[in-house]
């Protein structure tokens, strides 16, 4: 990962929760108190956002050593540990919780997406991501998912051109939305365009788009598109899709299935932080 596309996002973290100063901690521990603490899953999952992690602590203290037991992507179980922390106890007070909610969350994301991942793998399909990201977090969200094995859809609305249908109503149709991007954009950008009928297929395909998003159709009518489509396009399943009919959609041949919910809904893996040993004056490994 771009720290710099980050790093700040921790630093909001950070001032968000320690504000002036935490009271608790800096009125129970004296400042020369040194700590060890291990991290540990509480359950099943995918780890994604160690290095997060580390940062949060570092930039509270750049002494405090870090010490990783796994790597993102890593299947880890109930009661593994997965990283220890040596510093000041102040300092691993302070930043516990806000190096907790990133980790819980990315690890995750990355989880529900290795399972999106295994439930389509006999399919020629990618799981892929969405826009529907926690504002300031989008960079690391869509990092989680690909260390859980999926795929990024475009970052933003700057990189690939997405023409929904308010885009289309608002240009009078499919045809004229296209014709008019393509009048303004460069040609080295794509092109998607959401259809909800075969009618609107048919006309995508007709303005040579590139991808064409097949927005909350059932699988049995997806798999019509599809084979309408016939390899002129890219094709994208979207809308509606869970764990429970996943599998239908990828049957219906699709290239892509996008999963807003793997970034905005994933439940976050269960992981705490123990201080295991106090008062220590050394580095351990």
């Amino acid at each position: 990962m771009n720290r710099l596309l980050w790093e700040e996002s921790v630093r909001a973290a950070l001032n968000e929760d320690i504000g002036f100063q935490d009271i608790t901690t800096e009125s129970i521990v004296d400042e020369a108190h040194q700590s060890q603490a291990e991290i540990m899953a509480k359950q099943e999952g995918i780890i994604a956002g160690l290095e997060v992690a580390e940062t949060v602590f570092r930039l509270l203290n750049p002494g405090v050593v870090f010490s990783t037991k796994v790597k993102d992507g890593d299947k880890v179980n109930p009661g593994q540990i997965i990283a220890t922390v040596y510093g000041p106890t102040r300092t691993l007070l302070a930043g516990e919780r806000t190096a907790l909610n990133f980790l819980q969350h990315l690890s995750g994301i990355a989880t529900a997406t290795a399972r999106a991942v295994e439930l389509v793998r006999r399919h020629a399909c990618r799981i892929v991501d969405t826009r529907k990201t926690t504002p300031g977090l989008r960079m690391l969200e869509k990092y989680a998912i690909r260390v859980g094995g999926g795929h990024n859809h475009r970052l933003g609305l700057y990189d690939a051109v997405l023409i929904k249908d308010n885009h289309i109503e608002a240009a009078g149709g499919i045809t004229q939305a296209v014709a008019k991007v393509r009048e303004h954009v460069g040609h080295m950008v794509k092109i998607e365009v959401e259809v909800e009928s075969l009618e609107q297929v048919a006309e995508a395909l007709e303005t040579k788009a590139e991808v064409i998003m097949l927005d909350n159709m059932p699988p049995d009518l997806m798999a019509q598109a599809v084979k309408l489509i016939d390899g002129k396009a890219m094709t994208e399943a979207s809308g509606g899709i869970t764990f429970d009919n996943l599998l239908s959609v990828a049957k219906s041949g699709v290239d892509i299935i996008s999963l807003g919910w793997l970034t905005h809904s994933a439940p976050v893996l269960d992981i705490s932080m123990n201080i295991v040993e106090e008062g220590l004056s050394r580095l351990w490994d």
